[in-house]
């Protein structure tokens, strides 16, 4: 991963079709586009991909989640639960709906731990969000289970693990709904742009009408539509959109590399006393955009850290504890709560309590976790060349 770092002449093609247009919108302007609907084509290829009745492009990650979560009717007064260890347009999109992210401990998938999930329910709790972090997934039978016991809506954060899979279904496409991100760093890439992907009409729908002001879409006269309900402008460009319709036809070769290299990798750094590596809930079905490793000791992993940047080959090797993006420990702003708009008064109590939560759990194990970057470009020599460097790096620090 990423998709970027093999772009070619299919997204240059694919963007060019629409400039010779020059209708960049996805909506309207039906004659001068000629035929030319890439937003339309890379949905359609997201359903025959993953599997998923429906799909609707949006601006971004954020976007989608943002739309997902107004589409299943999660709103003000709603607890959405999500694990201490994501990204930050989880939480915020859980804010822009007016419902109140409830934080909870991982465990060693990196994902939301199960048991945590359970002691935080509540009469509030709405909806159960877990994030498949690092290009692997929940436990989901587990968390689907929780989700059925309790009435629950389980919507998937899949943004960072496209084309990954749990028991033979695509991530994204097992909860009442899921999303991707195609942002700049994903494993394909629009440059910025997301999808819901669902299989209820009623969500999508309902997904279709809020990315566009609350539009319709029922006729041929744009200006003509109706507006059943309030919507945003969350819309993705037909140029972002050709750029997917290229990069999606990649994903099963991005897969197989990224599955090789990084079986290489990991042959490499195992054989290193007491390294272990994340536990995957379905291993086959590890996109391997990342090799998730733990050191005994926090320690012991800041010494490793330490090391590899001392040998000039720390680039790629995430230490997500001390990461200001990815983990409840440096997310001050959220804890303050320091909000450029004025929250409602459950959300600001619920983040104000996030400052003395006790997150031990995930501390254990974040503290001690490293995660490497999975390059679609590297050869097996390269790979070898950074496996024994890491290890050389790691066995110093342990020493």
């Amino acid at each position: 991963m990423p998709g970027f770092e093999l772009f070619g002449a299919e997204e240059r093609k694919e963007v060019n079709d629409v400039l010779e247009t020059g209708i960049l919108m996805r909506y309207g302007f039906d004659g001068p586009r000629k035929g030319i609907w890439k937003a339309q084509e890379l949905e359609k290829a997201i359903n025959q991909t993953f599997g998923c009745q429906y799909a609707q492009l949006t601006s971004s990650g954020t976007a989608a989640l943002t739309t997902a979560m107004a589409a299943l009717g999660v709103g003000a007064g709603h607890e959405v639960i999500m694990p201490s260890f994501t990204f930050v347009a989880s939480f915020e999109a859980v804010l822009s709906v007016g419902a109140i992210p409830v934080l909870v401990d991982v465990d060693e998938t990196l994902t939301l731990n199960p048991d945590a999930v359970r002691k935080a329910i509540t009469p509030a709790t709405k909806c159960i969000m877990p994030v498949h972090m690092c290009g692997s997934m929940a436990d989901l039978d587990a968390l689907k289970a929780i989700c059925d016991e309790h009435n629950l809506i389980l919507l998937e954060d899949a943004c960072q693990s496209i084309g990954g899979t749990y028991k033979g279904k695509k991530l994204g496409t097992i909860g009442h709904a899921g999303t991707f991100s195609f942002d700049f760093v994903k494993t394909i890439t629009c440059a910025e742009g997301g999808v819901v992907m669902t299989n209820s009409e009623d969500v999508y729908i309902k997904s279709d009408g809020y990315t566009d002001h609350g539009h319709d879409h029922k006729g041929v006269d744009r200006g003509a539509d109706l507006h059943p309900f309030i919507g945003y402008n969350f819309r993705i460009s037909e140029l972002h959109a050709a750029v997917g319709l290229a990069q999606i036809r990649k994903l099963d070769q991005f897969l197989a590399i990224q599955r090789k290299n990084h079986a290489q990798l990991k042959s490499i750094i195992a054989s290193i006393p007491g390294i272990s590596f994340r536990q995957v809930p379905d291993p086959a079905g590890d996109s391997c955009s990342f090799l998730s490793w733990f050191l005994p000791t926090e320690a012991q992993t800041r010494a490793a850290v330490a090391m590899m940047k001392e040998a000039g080959i720390l680039a790629g090797n995430f230490y997500w504890f001390d990461n200001n993006w990815h983990y409840i420990r440096k997310w001050d702003h959220l804890k303050q709560p320091a909000s450029l708009f004025r929250l409602s008064d459950a959300q600001q109590t619920a983040l104000q309590k996030l400052a003395t939560q006790d997150f031990t759990v995930s501390d254990a194990v974040m503290s001690r976790c490293v995660s490497t970057a999975i390059s679609l470009l590297w050869t097996e020599e390269q790979i070898q060349q950074k496996g024994e460097g890491m290890k050389a790096a790691i066995l110093k620090a342990l020493a």
